[in-house]
């Protein structure tokens, strides 16, 4: 079973800068949602990003203006750069891949991402 693999997380202080990476380790033909979800403690998982093969995007309300999502179709990778971090953008952070959009068929085990001073 191919697997998606993360990185890029880490600690940063408020208004800092990371940039996340998802590749898989095997190969997965005609991809064609790539997203971000994230996971805070004591709560659900919700959906950050998303982004087709044509380069359309879409966001959570809490993440426009700051975080930017993109793909590299030749490498099947995908990327999340966030900016302006805050700490409530505290959370691990999941790419999800699939054939469709928010139904997600391959899942990556997630990349902590801690926003604190």
């Amino acid at each position: 079973q191919v697997q998606l693999v993360e990185s890029g997380g880490g600690l940063v202080q408020p208004g800092g800068s990371l940039r996340l990476s998802c590749v898989p380790s095997g190969s997965i033909f005609r991809v064609y949602a790539m997203e971000w979800y994230r996971q805070a403690p004591g709560k659900q998982r919700e959906f950050v990003a998303g982004v087709t093969p044509g380069g359309n995007t879409h966001y959570t309300d809490s993440v426009k203006g700051r975080f930017t999502i993109s793909r590299d179709n030749s490498k099947t990778t995908v990327y999340l750069q966030m900016n302006s971090l805050k700490p409530e953008d505290t959370a691990v952070y999941y790419c999800a891949f699939g054939f469709v959009v928010a139904a997600p068929k391959y899942w990556g085990q997630g990349t902590q991402v801690t926003v604190s001073s």
